[in-house]
């Protein structure tokens, strides 16, 4: 049984599911879940998105080469891919900001994949909630949301509205959110093989980093001696930044999964309020929600706006009550489904949710 969160029963740590016809052929259109063994290469490079595909078949229980060609098929169907994004050393010199967007009636599509092309724009949802369009701005000042927001997202045809609401500080964002589809022993022997000989060093961003960045976002797996050749620099200064990025928080890189096929194909947001004096406390106790994908303090009659992944737009109604246990003065202000995930960590989807473009997030340039 395959299941969201910190149940640990997965599937079984044998090779043999690899060579089933869910692996051997591909998930038809009519499928609605990834099959278990895509799920178990999807968590191990949730984990470990640049392990040696050594390490990653012998978690697994299968050869190197076999994970590698089903990494490349499922890069193929357009299911699942990597990419890459500044990491919390660098957000704090960035600035963080939601704009719900109301437009006129059959716009709203439309709007969305005018600025799904933006670099500002992290992600563009089409949602049922208190607005059409919720877009996760960054920018390098308040005067760039600013910028963004009145001169590009306002003026726009079919635009009839906007509200901003600033996020002073991001407390939980999507690099953490797991299939969790292998086993603890699992993802021990994953991590184990983790090296930590740039631990401790201090993180920093110059502009190799930059460089570095953009170019994992178009292959997260590239090899040391391909981003040099890419970059003009040697090897090893490579792999000492890069090492130190990752390390340090500088870089994150995250595996992603087409939505309508993973174990939680439904996104909500959800808007909170609570005390401000236990705002820290909040957060952290909502960040340990399995299903919570992103939290982040923001301006506004709420001051805490929440992501969660669902299995069925149900479970929400579980997941709320579970949150108001746990943190008795918590009110929830309002809520929004996703009805379509136009633009994911700078990833274009089409109507599925599986990618199908990439626009460089390029936009710290600034700091």
């Amino acid at each position: 049984m395959l299941l969201v969160g910190n149940d640990e029963r997965a599937v079984h740590h044998r090779s043999d599911f690899w060579r089933d016809p869910p692996y051997e052929g591909h998930q038809s259109e009519g499928s609605t879940m990834l099959s278990e063994s895509d799920l178990a290469l999807v968590n191990a490079l949730q984990l470990r998105p640049r392990a040696p595909w050594s390490l990653i078949g012998r978690a697994l229980g299968v050869g190197p080469v076999t994970v590698a060609r089903h990494w490349e098929r499922l890069v193929e169907r357009r299911e699942a891919w990597l990419t890459a994004y500044p990491g919390a050393a660098v957000g704090e010199r960035l600035a963080f900001a939601f704009v719900q967007v109301d437009c006129a009636p059959g716009e709203a599509m439309r709007v969305a994949r005018t600025v799904a092309g933006d670099a500002e724009l992290t992600a563009v949802d089409y949602v049922a909630g208190p607005c059409d369009l919720v877009l996760h701005l960054v920018a390098s000042s308040l005067e760039g949301v600013s910028r963004y927001v009145v001169d590009r997202v306002s003026g726009l045809r079919g635009v009839v509205g906007t509200r901003t609401l600033v996020a002073p500080r991001m407390y939980a964002e999507g690099s953490r959110w797991q299939v969790r589809a292998i086993s603890r022993e699992q993802r021990g022997l994953l991590m184990a093989a983790e090296s930590s000989s740039s631990a401790g060093m201090v993180p920093r961003f110059g502009e190799l980093d930059r460089d570095l960045l953009l170019a994992l976002g178009e292959n997260a797996r590239a090899s040391h001696a391909e981003l040099a050749s890419r970059l003009g620099v040697g090897a090893s200064t490579v792999r000492r930044h890069l090492g130190a990025a990752l390390a340090g928080g500088v870089i994150r890189l995250r595996c992603e999964v087409a939505r309508s096929l993973s174990p939680a194909p439904v996104t909500m947001l959800l808007w909170l309020r609570v005390p401000p004096d236990q705002l820290e406390r909040a957060a952290r106790t909502l960040g340990r929600f399995p299903e919570v994908r992103m939290c982040a303090a923001v301006s506004g009659a709420a001051n805490l706006l929440v992501g969660v992944w669902l299995r069925s737009a149900g479970d929400a109604v579980g997941l709320e009550s579970e949150m108001v246990a746990k943190l008795s003065r918590l009110e929830i202000v309002d809520r929004a489904v996703t009805l379509r995930a136009v633009k994911l960590g700078g990833c274009l989807l089409d109507e599925r949710g599986r990618i199908e473009g990439r626009v460089a997030m390029d936009f710290w340039g600034g700091v």
